[in-house]
């Protein structure tokens, strides 16, 4: 579908029309999607430079495109491009749409995904917090995008070995998901999965919640019927 959508801007606007241009970055997400890095990592690069002639470097729609490339870097295992890409994105977000646009917390949440791969664990926390505050104050603290910074909490919060409070955002993204998005999503499934992985024989975590052994049986069990869906989507709590 981008494809010929591309030919057809192509032809009647031109390589270097912005419409053109989005479609090309559309269909760069598309085979980031479709693990195609390489022609990924063309079609954003091409959009890039295009978006950066036509409207400017630092214009929200380059902006993105560049934010895009950082997503892929990361997938890609170029750590240090990708952080160059966030850094660059969310310098020209706060500036273009301020601190807490929400366009600008993806960003944000982004970054913290990135330190969290990098070790950066303070900065990551920092990242998060960020984000989850602005959009707990943008969106509210029930909507999806809400939650899937306080899932990244969780999984930053286990790393550090602090079981408590892992368990504590799991259990608010878990409430939050299955309510906005049933209990079967597979947001729903993934967090689920996330307190199963805690470790069981912590005394700190049974003492938080009484109710916390039976949901990590049921967690256990669900996910023993779709172990490779999960392991698909382990990483995909990234927005």
């Amino acid at each position: 579908m981008y494809q010929r959508a591309l030919q057809g801007f192509e032809k009647a606007l031109g390589p270097d029309h912005t419409s053109t241009l989005n479609t090309v970055n559309n269909l760069g997400t598309l085979y980031k999607d479709q693990g195609k890095l390489v022609e990924a990592e063309q079609m954003y690069q091409r959009a890039l430079q295009g978006k950066e002639k036509a409207l400017g470097p630092d214009h929200t729609s380059t902006l993105n495109t560049v934010n895009n490339l950082g997503l892929l870097y990361k997938d890609q295992g170029k750590l240090v491009e990708a952080e160059q890409m966030y850094q660059r994105a969310l310098q020209g977000k706060e500036k273009a749409l301020g601190p807490d646009h929400t366009s600008t917390l993806t960003t944000v949440n982004n970054l913290g995904l990135l330190y969290k791969d990098q070790g950066k664990l303070v900065e990551a926390e920092q990242m998060y917090q960020r984000a989850l505050q602005g959009r707990e104050k943008a969106l509210g603290p029930d909507h999806t995008s809400t939650l899937d910074t306080v899932n990244n909490l969780g999984l930053l919060y286990r790393n550090q070995g602090k079981l408590v409070e892992a368990e504590q955002m799991y259990q608010r993204a878990l409430q939050g998901k299955e309510k906005a998005l049933g209990p079967d999503h597979i947001k729903s499934e993934t967090v689920k999965q996330n307190i199963a992985s805690l470790d069981s024989s912590s005394s700190t975590v049974s003492k938080l919640d009484p109710e916390l052994r039976i949901k990590q049986d049921k967690a256990g069990k669900e996910t023993e019927k779709r172990p490779s869906r999960f392991r698909k989507i382990s990483s995909k709590l990234k927005q």
